[in-house]
C-alpha cells in the first residue's frame, strides 16, 4: 500500500511539473506549430493547384492519344469501343483516389461527327463546355465537375474529361493521406531540431541562472546592487531593473532610519534633563502626594528612554553591514556579561537568575560585539519584565555540532502559537499583554542574527509555562 501511495504522489508529482507553465516548453510548441502551419499551408496550395487543374484534364497527351484510338479505329466499331474501354480502365487505375467509388470516378466521353460514340459513366450527364482547351466547372445533374474538352478536325473528334469539383480534396487527405502521414512522419524529425534550436537560442538560461541565485542568497537588509552583469542585451535591462529598485528601496531606507535614529538622538537630551529636573523636584518636597507624582513621571521618563534606547539599537542593527564579523568572540563570557548588568534589575523584584555553561567547552562565535549584546540582552530583559515577583530566569549556552545555542526561559505568561511569529515585528505586541513595552525588543534580537546568519525559534517553558527563546548562531573554531 506505502509502494502505491508513493508511485501516486510521484506521478501527481510529475504531471504538476508538466502543467506548470514553462518557457522552453512554450517556444517547442511555437516552434511546431509555425512547421505544421507551414506544413498546412504548403499542402494547402498543393491541394488548391491540383483541384484548379486535376490531374487527368491537364495532361494534353491524354486527349491525343484518345482521339489517335478513335480515328484510327472510325471503321471498326467494336475494336474502337473495345480500345477506349482499355483507355478507360487504365485511366480508372491511375486515378486510383476514386476507384472504390464508381459514382465519383472520373468521366470520359467521346463524340465523332456529332455522334456520341463513348460514355464511361452512362449514369453521367452528357456534359458541355464552352471553349476548347481550358478547364470549366460544369454542372451535370446534381453535381459539379472540373471538365475540360480538345476537339480535332479529323472525323469532327471531340473529347471530354471530367472529374469531380469539391470533392478531390476530401478523397485525397483521406485515401492518400497527403496531410497526416507525412506529418506524424516527419514530426519526431521536427521536435529534436525545435527542442536544439530553443536551447541553444536560450543559453542565456546560465546568466538567468546566476541572477537568480546571487537573489536568493541575500538576506532581506542586504539591497545592494547585484553584482553580476549579463553580457546579453535581453538580460541588462532586468538587472539594471533589480538594481534600480534596490537602490530606491536602499535610499528610502535609509532616509527612514536616518530619521529615526536623529529623533532617537534629538529625543535623549531633553528627556535626560527632564529627568534631572523631576529628580531635583523630588528631593526638594515632603509632599507624599506630590513625590508620589514625580515618582510616576519618572517611570514614564524610564519607559521613553528605554524606547529611544532601543530605537539607537535597532538602527544600529540595521546599518550594520551584512558581512561584518570584526572579531571572534567567547559567546558565554558575552553573554555573562550581559546578565550581570541587569542582575540588579532582576534583584529588585527577586527574580532568580540562573546561568549554564559548559566552562570545559567554550563557545566562541564570530561576530559584532555590541549587536550581540544587544541580541542578548532583549531577551533576558524580556524575559525579567514578563515573569512575575520571585520567579525564575534560566539562561543557557552550549555548543550543538557546528552552532553555538543561546536558551532563556521564563515563567511568564508566554505567546500563544498564532503569535510567535508577528511579535518579531516592529510595534507590534501581545493584544493581551498588561506589561508596558515599544514592541521592538524581538525585532532587534532578529534583525541582529540575520545579520550574523543565525535563525531564532519561540516555544513552550518548562512544564508548558511560561516562554522559551532558543537562538542558533555559526558557531567559530
Amino acid at each position: 500500500m506505502n509502494f502505491l501511495s508513493v508511485a501516486a504522489k510521484a506521478i501527481a508529482r510529475r504531471i504538476r511539473r508538466w502543467l506548470q507553465p514553462s518557457l522552453v516548453r512554450r517556444l517547442l510548441f511555437a516552434q511546431i506549430a509555425v512547421a505544421g502551419l507551414l506544413w498546412s499551408a504548403t499542402l494547402a496550395f498543393f491541394l488548391y493547384d491540383s483541384n484548379r487543374l486535376p490531374e487527368l484534364v491537364r495532361y494534353d497527351r491524354i486527349f491525343l492519344s484518345i482521339m489517335a484510338c478513335a480515328q484510327n479505329l472510325a471503321f471498326d466499331p467494336a475494336r474502337q469501343q473495345q480500345t477506349l474501354k482499355a483507355f478507360d480502365m487504365a485511366l480508372q487505375e491511375t486515378s486510383s483516389d476514386f476507384k472504390s467509388d464508381q459514382d465519383r470516378a472520373p468521366v470520359l466521353q467521346v463524340w465523332q461527327q456529332g455522334r456520341l460514340i463513348y460514355n464511361s459513366t452512362p449514369s453521367v450527364p452528357l456534359m458541355h463546355t464552352q471553349m476548347p482547351g481550358r478547364v470549366e466547372r460544369v454542372r451535370a445533374g446534381e453535381r459539379v465537375w472540373r471538365a475540360r474538352a480538345m476537339t480535332s478536325p479529323l472525323l469532327d473528334t471531340r473529347v471530354l474529361l471530367a472529374e469531380p469539383d469539391v470533392l478531390r480534396l476530401n478523397f485525397t487527405i483521406e485515401h492518400r493521406s497527403y496531410y497526416l502521414l507525412p506529418l506524424a512522419i516527419s514530426l519526431p524529425f521536427i521536435v529534436f531540431p525545435a527542442w536544439l534550436s530553443v536551447m541553444l537560442a536560450l543559453r542565456p538560461w546560465r546568466p538567468w541562472r546566476q541572477v537568480t541565485k546571487e537573489t536568493a542568497e541575500r538576506g532581506p537588509a542586504d539591497l545592494s546592487p547585484l553584482t553580476f552583469e549579463p553580457p546579453h542585451k535581453e538580460l541588462q535591462p532586468l538587472v539594471n531593473g533589480i538594481n534600480g529598485l534596490l537602490r530606491s528601496v536602499r535610499d528610502r531606507a535609509s532616509r527612514e532610519r536616518g530619521l529615526i535614529a536623529d529623533a532617537a538622538n534629538e529625543l535623549r537630551t531633553p528627556l535626560d534633563a527632564m529627568r534631572m529636573n523631576v529628580e531635583a523636584l523630588k528631593a526638594q518636597t515632603a509632599d507624599p502626594g506630590q513625590r508620589e507624582l514625580m515618582a510616576n513621571l519618572l517611570r514614564s521618563n524610564d519607559r521613553a528612554a528605554r524606547l529611544v534606547g532601543q530605537l539607537q539599537q535597532l538602527m544600529r542593527s540595521d546599518e550594520m553591514p551584512r558581512d561584518a564579523s570584526p572579531a571572534t568572540l567567547a559567546f558565554d563570557e558575552l553573554v555573562q556579561y550581559r546578565i550581570r548588568l541587569v542582575e540588579a534589575l532582576a534583584r529588585a523584584r527577586g527574580i532568580a537568575l540562573e546561568f549554564t555553561h559548559d566552562e570545559a567547552t567554550p563557545v566562541a562565535v564570530h561576530g559584532e560585539r555590541e549587536s550581540l549584546i544587544s541580541m542578548a540582552g532583549n531577551l533576558v530583559e524580556n524575559a525579567i519584565k514578563y515573569s512575575p515577583d520571585g520567579g525564575m530566569v534560566k539562561v543557557r549556552v552550549w555548543r550543538e555540532a557546528s552552532e553555538a545555542v543561546l536558551q532563556v526561559t521564563d515563567e511568564g505568561p508566554g505567546i500563544p502559537p498564532a503569535l510567535r511569529e508577528r511579535v518579531f515585528d516592529r510595534f507590534f505586541r501581545n493584544p493581551d499583554q498588561t506589561q508596558s513595552g515599544s514592541g521592538l525588543g524581538l525585532a532587534i534580537v532578529r534583525s541582529v542574527l540575520e545579520k550574523h546568519g543565525g535563525r531564532i525559534a519561540l516555544s513552550d517553558g518548562e512544564g508548558g509555562r511560561g516562554l522559551c527563546a532558543t537562538v542558533w548562531l555559526p558557531s567559530s573554531g
